[in-house]
């Protein structure tokens, strides 16, 4: 697996993409680290540098994450989920989950539809006429200078859509009462109403949660809102304290 290190600090913090991304998703804050902190930033089994997974299914998604498990964590839109299923299986102090989905939105069941599902996933995605209708569509989720569709540029779209297919397959937030980590809900100002309805969802599976909105952000908060969104991080009392787990 490849992972991308940006910062030279003692204290990591493991970042996961989300949907379609890479380590790339993480360059925006690469010049916001303070001393002392390093974000460990892999490309998920299949995406970027990473070789695809030996089989399909979150647990070997979970499992090859599992070698770079740290204590804390970020978790940009889906990369949230697989942070949340990594800390099932190992203990974790703190995760920030980023614009992350707690439903399936019936516009992504869409392209999940037999038949016809993957011809319209094309379209909307494979296809650069259609990325650009897209972003047009969803301009008000988005700052003028951003582009919701241009990571799929340049991704291999069987791996992407098969991510598609497993992030429905894993199953309710419910599953994840369980977690033991201080839970930092950030998003948007500007995010998909989905989003929003997801973040009350996360609150009431994480009571404690605290919740950060990011003025003048839409779905893509850590290339439009970078400056807030680290201190949001590197501010947090949690991650300024040392950590008591091991990383073994």
């Amino acid at each position: 697996m490849h992972v991308e290190r940006f910062g030279h600090g003692p204290v990591e913090l493991l970042c996961l993409h989300g949907w379609s991304g890479d380590h790339r998703t993480f360059e925006p804050l690469a010049h916001l680290i303070p001393d002392g902190y390093s974000l460990l930033c892999p490309d998920l089994p299949g995406c970027g540098r990473s070789a695809a997974p030996e089989n399909w299914s979150a647990e070997a998604i979970v499992e090859a994450l599992a070698p770079w498990h740290r204590p804390r964590m970020i978790g940009n839109c889906s990369g949230a989920i697989f942070a949340l299923l990594l800390a099932q299986r190992r203990p974790v102090e703190w995760i920030t989950m980023i614009d992350a989905f707690a439903y399936w939105p019936w516009y992504f069941r869409l392209f999940l539809a037999p038949g016809w599902g993957r011809h319209a996933y094309g379209a909307a995605f494979a296809n650069p006429v259609g990325r650009r209708i897209a972003d047009l569509s969803l301009a008000k989720h988005r700052a003028a200078s951003t582009s919701l569709t241009e990571g799929f540029a340049g991704v291999d779209h069987k791996m992407t859509y098969r991510y598609l297919q497993l992030l429905a397959e894993i199953g309710p937030p419910e599953q994840f009462r369980g977690v033991d980590a201080a839970i930092r809900i950030v998003h948007g100002a500007r995010t998909f109403a989905a989003i929003r309805r997801s973040a009350a969802i996360w609150k009431s599976i994480f009571p404690a949660a605290q919740e950060s909105e990011l003025k003048g952000a839409g779905h893509l908060p850590i290339l439009e809102a970078a400056p807030a969104l680290s201190r949001i991080i590197f501010r947090e009392p949690a991650c300024q304290q040392p950590s008591t787990l091991s990383v073994n």
